[in-house]
């Protein structure tokens, strides 16, 4: 028999219902969260659809992960915690009058995924996420992620909005951050969705939002590559999920004929604009391939057959669950869409191996998880599904019949 793939997904999603955060806030929190919570009318309709138990009930999330094939998965945030307008994902960041109250919410969602992960022992990794309004408090929240979550999958990094009043990422106010990271080999995650400014509520305004989004999120690589960052603290890992994965390639040349600009004496760009790259002894590119991995949700055709402009290894498939875009119940289909022109060796690179050793999941355990589910099989994801086999009633990015190579 062949040896089924153990699937981690690098992208999933989770949160407590709002009602339930109230025992991970301490008591002298107690009151104000009752009275936010019964003015609070959430305005996410997933949220509010009967589909939202899979944010929070383990068993159910359980059983369905493993009907569609999935052994583990990396929890970022999706519900609203305590004292948020919006999700923790999209939300900006605190003022400092805010703060207090915000970041007693956060640590209330960080404590509930620390406790939705024992609840499935190996099988789900945890992303705390912190405010750099007060860095000694973010660097603890660190500490205290490492020490208490089975499975550690990082930290989510605070990329920061171009209308944000705090400091950008390649300040030197966050050298403890990058620091720390690297001392405890912490994985730092920018998600799809962060970064952003605040559009407003003007039809346009959301248009653009939908079209720019991506764009904001891939800001980090070219600031924690420029900045120097990287150069100082060259064992730290850097994980882009939910952001597209076609942008990479052409997205990489541009940064080189950047720095190469910068570099050339002769140049313009290198007389006004090149102080920060004659520092770096790599190209963009080169840093890329040593310190970033990618999240790639959903993974479309099109974007598998850019692999290895984008580096095989580089790639981790994720499955979005429970949003809509996500590939669930249909997985195993999403993985035959966009894999069946693999190796088996690309494959599990791609399913399992580097999202393993990236996150610190047990393979050997998950392997065994994986036979008793009956998770895919090589032979069964190597059978091409084509455009007539999509799901119909799906609207997940794999089944797009459009083979578009998105720039961003």
């Amino acid at each position: 028999m062949q040896e089924p793939y153990a699937i981690i997904s690098a992208d999933g999603h989770a949160g407590a219902d709002l009602l339930d955060y109230k025992s991970y806030l301490a008591s002298s929190w107690h009151g104000d969260f009752e009275a936010w919570a019964k003015t609070y009318v959430n305005p996410f309709a997933d949220l509010l659809a009967p589909i939202a138990y899979r944010n929070w009930d383990s068993e159910r999330r359980l059983k369905e992960h493993h009907q569609d094939g999935i052994v583990a998965e990396v929890l970022y945030p999706n519900t609203v915690p305590p004292f948020f307008a919006q999700n923790n994902l999209t939300a900006l960041p605190p003022s400092d009058e805010e703060y207090p109250r915000r970041w007693a919410g956060l640590q209330a969602h960080n404590r509930w995924v620390a406790d939705f992960c024992t609840q499935a022992p190996g099988q789900r990794g945890g992303i705390v996420q912190v405010f750099v309004n007060n860095l000694d408090d973010a660097l603890g929240e660190i500490r205290w992620a490492k020490e208490h979550m089975h499975v550690f999958a990082g930290v989510m990094l605070p990329n920061i909005s171009p209308s944000s009043a705090q400091k950008p990422l390649w300040d030197p106010y966050y050298e403890p951050l990058w620091n720390l990271c690297e001392e405890l080999e912490v994985v730092c995650n920018i998600h799809g969705g962060s970064g952003a400014p605040d559009y407003g509520e003007h039809e346009a305004g959301r248009a653009m939002l939908l079209i720019e989004l991506p764009w904001f999120a891939h800001r980090g690589v070219w600031h924690l590559i420029f900045s120097g960052i990287l150069e100082r603290h060259p064992s730290l890992k850097c994980v882009l999920t939910e952001q597209g994965a076609a942008w990479i390639p052409r997205g990489l040349e541009t940064l080189d004929w950047f720095y190469r600009r910068m570099t050339l004496p002769e140049a313009a760009e290198a007389r006004f604009f090149g102080a920060a790259a004659k520092a770096m002894t790599m190209t963009p590119s080169e840093y890329f391939a040593h310190n970033f991995y990618v999240g790639a949700s959903f993974l479309r055709p099109s974007e598998a057959a850019l692999r290895h402009e984008i580096g095989v290894g580089r790639i981790m498939w994720g499955d979005d669950y429970p949003h809509s875009e996500g590939s669930y119940p249909y997985s195993r289909e999403a993985l035959r869409a966009s894999f069946s022109g693999c190796t088996e060796a690309e494959t599990r690179m791609m399913l399992e191996t580097t999202a393993a050793s990236v996150y610190g999941f047990d393979l050997s355990m998950l392997k065994s998880l994986a036979v008793q589910i009956g998770a895919p099989t090589p032979e069964e994801i190597r059978q091409p599904l084509g455009p007539d086999g999509y799901p119909t009633d799906s609207t997940c990015n794999a089944f797009d019949k459009t083979a578009v190579i998105r720039s961003w």
